[in-house]
């Protein structure tokens, strides 16, 4: 019997970084202004007697497991580089910023020496100033050339609203310099009038991967004299690309460079970052060239102190009986309303709209009840000082709603990630975050957009009932005496590399020059190309052989496949589209569907039609689907003997089913009931890594066979809740297998594989930090609180098998025995 874990889709949390609250108030940094409103000028309370305050009472206080203090920093100043434009200094002094930081400085000296370069340094610091300086004197040097376009730049953001935003900020900070710098932004929602003139006298144009990937390089003669003046390429929020659309990305950039080379033009990289693991190693794999990383940040800070927050257990039960604590929802709405109490300005950070959603109507309520008792004006104007902030809004009511938090008219914001990019919400007093966010660095990118004019900021980090989370609030040295993550992406990938190498020959035919640029897959990939008649050799060349678009093949941010669309029933409105390998787990008959912060019940899902039928509905439960996995060993590429078992890395075939789904309570998460569902299984060749235990390890660990599936499956669990602390990936990115007796390696065996075609990057992570990984996982079981396994250790949320069986003991003593002969780090051994 295989107990399994399977992703239900691809989740881009994006992952920014930072730990510093700091003075400037736009984007682009005002390296002295102050960020608070000339209204605003009633000191604000220091944030340890903000959290004091949150902590009254005994109940409260025994939740707060660490507080960590973030000592102030002065900040750097240093000069301009003498060749940037002197225009271009007095533009940047017009806005308002005297002196550049340091960081800033040596960024556009790289620049400026035609080095590419990323800059790794925490939120506010001024990371677009440091790219726009030596960006801004080019383009007005191109401006004196008999074209007026000698020079040109491409500026890439993960999202169309963080480039519209970017665009505004450039268009602001060079509006001295005239016509000379011309920027404009050309995405899927600029006007088709508007389109030629961007191409033909834009030398400052703003978009994204996506549009460059389908709009962009496959017309590229029409791009042909922006192509060859380009010397620039920004590509802002570099560690969101990360996973299979990082990969993607990778791959678009090289067909960027390969073009860019065919006109003449050799374009110096620009990459702005989160604080990051070896960020210049990840820029590196990114655009394919080498990159000088500049993270030392220079720009002020003033005290952050941190708290870890654990909410109480119920008296509510889940399944089998296990202990569930209070939602995280639930807690950091109660938070979210003392704050406001307390005329505090603050923002909590949700991970799903209806959270956002839900978190806001609470407080709005709570706020409303408390007041109303003393004052029923003082009700009316607090409950409507709180709101939620998420996608979907309309780009006016996000203006208004930001506004409305810079002024103070707004004390409390419920807001998604979609807040976390690029638009400026300085000026908080504190934040909250409701569940860890995935990865070190979003975390700290959101903990660091509290704190105004360099004074204090509180940060509270509110546990889910999950593995990790319960694992971190009660080991703060994972959070805070760690680096962050390492950027995760192979371009290699075969499902990613091959429908590019058609993109890149429809655009130009691919020669043996080209194959190196796209790396060392390719040699392998084209004689299946061209067997699969997509290809085809003619003389040194290999040309697209088809009528239909190359570069539709693919799209960069799904899993392949044809997209199910979602439709209203009483309408017939487009609402959206699931990716095909998300589906069958989010889209199935009677799912709970969600769509800009409204509820819909999905009547019907018509697989051969990719349609889903929704209707709008207000159930008080969501869905969770349950599945049926398999695996098979396709091909073992590194083995590692820990002791008697072994350590190992290749690719498998996973064939999944969906067979049923349960309905849980809003807030609480009590199971309602389950409803069987009839889907066909689908196949996934991906990679994975899986860990093998022997006869003699399992007496040795007392683990008979009565309790061997749920000790196997209890480990599963917890190792795919912990992978996200070691690898940039949501547990939603990969899925597991546990076998008692598996056919290919004849053992007790436990994989965990990632989610998406050919693989993500994930799982070979997981096989290089196995012994930190597996350690992690261990005591993350072993501390927990509970009898037999709850949801903050071995019970999953998407479990397949409904959790059952599972053996937390077991679980326990069977890793210690198999880390007991764990190398300090895997050596290698190739499988012959």
């Amino acid at each position: 019997m295989a107990f399994n874990h399977l992703p239900a889709g691809v989740h881009d949390a994006l992952a920014p970084l930072s730990v510093t609250p700091v003075t400037h108030s736009m984007p682009m940094a005002k390296n002295h202004r102050s960020d608070r409103s000339s209204t605003d000028t009633a000191p604000s309370p220091s944030p340890s007697t903000v959290l004091d305050r949150l902590a009254s009472g005994a109940s409260r206080a025994s939740r707060i497991t660490h507080t960590e203090h973030v000592p102030p920093r002065a900040g750097r100043h240093a000069v301009w580089p003498d060749r940037i434009r002197s225009e271009v200094v007095a533009a940047v002094q017009a806005a308002g910023i005297e002196h550049p930081w340091a960081h800033q400085a040596r960024v556009a000296e790289h620049a400026l020496d035609g080095e590419s370069v990323v800059v790794a340094t925490g939120t506010a610091s001024g990371k677009s100033l440091a790219y726009l300086v030596p960006v801004l004197s080019r383009l007005l040097d191109g401006a004196e050339a008999p074209n007026g376009r000698g020079a040109t730049t491409l500026y890439l953001a993960p999202t169309k609203a963080l480039a519209a935003d970017q665009c505004r900020s450039v268009k602001e900070l060079s509006q001295p310099l005239g016509n000379a710098v011309r920027p404009a932004v050309y995405d899927g929602d600029t006007p088709v009038e508007e389109r030629e003139w961007v191409r033909q006298y834009a030398n400052y144009v703003l978009t994204n991967p996506d549009m460059l990937h389908r709009g962009i390089l496959p017309s590229h003669p029409r791009w042909s004299s922006f192509l060859r003046a380009l010397k620039y390429v920004v590509i802002d929020e570099c560690h969101t690309y990360r996973g299979v659309f990082g990969s993607h990305v990778a791959q678009v950039l090289r067909r960027l460079r390969r073009l860019c080379a065919r006109y003449g033009a050799e374009p110096v990289f620009l990459l702005a970052s989160a604080t990051a693991a070896e960020p210049s190693a990840a820029a590196g794999r990114l655009t394919g060239v080498p990159v000088t990383e500049v993270a030392d940040d220079a720009s002020p800070r003033g005290e952050l102190v941190f708290a870890l927050w654990e909410p109480p257990l119920t008296e509510l039960h889940g399944e089998k009986g296990a202990p569930v604590r209070r939602t995280a929802t639930a807690e950091t709405a109660d938070l979210l309303t003392d704050l406001v109490l307390q005329g505090v300005r603050s923002v909590a950070f949700v991970r799903s709209r209806r959270g956002a959603e839900l978190i806001s109507v609470i407080a709005q309520e709570r706020l409303a009840a408390v007041t109303s008792a003393a004052d029923a004006t003082g009700a009316r104007s607090l409950a409507h000082r709180v709101a939620a902030y998420r996608g979907g809004y309309l780009p006016e009511e996000r203006r208004a709603l930001e506004r409305a938090l810079h002024s103070g008219e707004l004390l409390g914001l419920a807001a998604t990630t979609a807040l976390e990019l690029g638009v400026d919400i300085s000026g908080l007093d504190a934040v909250l975050i409701a569940g860890y966010p995935g990865t070190r660095a979003s975390l700290w990118q959101q903990a660091g957009r509290a704190g105004r004019s360099g004074q204090g900021a509180l940060a509270v980090l509110v546990a889910r009932d999950d593995p990790l989370d319960t694992f971190l609030v009660h080991h703060p040295e994972a959070l805070f005496d760690q680096p962050v993550e390492s950027t995760v992406l192979d371009p290699d990938n075969p499902y990613v590399l091959a429908p590019h190498l058609c993109a890149a020959a429809a655009e130009l035919p691919l020669t043996d020059e080209d194959l190196d640029l796209f790396g060392p897959a390719c040699e392998e990939l084209l004689p299946q190309l061209e067997a699969a008649k997509l290809l085809r050799r003619r003389a040194k060349a290999w040309h697209w052989t088809r009528r239909e678009r190359a570069a539709d093949l693919t799209d960069i941010r799904g899993q392949g496949g044809r997209p199910v669309q979602v439709v209203e029933t009483g309408t017939g409105r487009l609402l959206g589209t699931v990716d095909a390998g998300a589906a069958h787990t989010t889209v199935h008959e009677g799912a709970v569907h969600l769509h800009q912060g409204r509820t819909y019940l999905v009547r019907e899902l018509d697989l051969e039609d990719s349609v889903a039928l929704v209707e709008q509905a207000d159930p008080p439960y969501s869905t969770v689907a349950r599945d049926t996995t398999a695996i098979s060993v396709l091909e073992t590429d590194t083995a590692v003997p820990w002791g008697d078992g072994r350590l190992c890395f290749g690719s498998v075939e996973v064939t999944n089913q969906v067979v049923s789904f349960l309905r849980r309570r809003l807030i609480t998460g009590e199971v309602l009931g389950e409803t069987k569902l009839d889907l066909p299984p689908r196949t996934l060749r991906t990679r994975a890594v899986w860990w093998t235990v022997t006869e003699d390890q399992l007496d040795a660990a007392r683990i008979n066979p009565e309790i061997l599936g749920g000790a196997l499956h209890a480990a599963e669990h917890a190792s795919i809740g912990m992978l996200p602390l070691f690898a940039t990936c949501d547990r939603w990115d990969i899925g597991g297998v546990s076998v008692p007796l598996h056919p290919d390696t004849l053992l007790p065996t436990v994989f965990v594989y990632d989610g998406h075609p050919g693989g993500a990057g994930f799982a070979e992570r997981a096989f290089h930090t196995a012994r930190a990984w597996l350690t992690a996982t261990r005591q993350a079981i072993a501390s927990c609180e509970c009898d037999a396994g709850c949801p903050s250790c071995i019970q999953s949320p998407k479990c397949g098998n409904g959790n059952d069986p599972l053996h937390k003991r077991g679980a326990v003593r069977l890793l210690t025995e198999l880390l007991r002969a764990a190398p300090d780090a895997p050596r290698e051994d190739r499988v012959p």
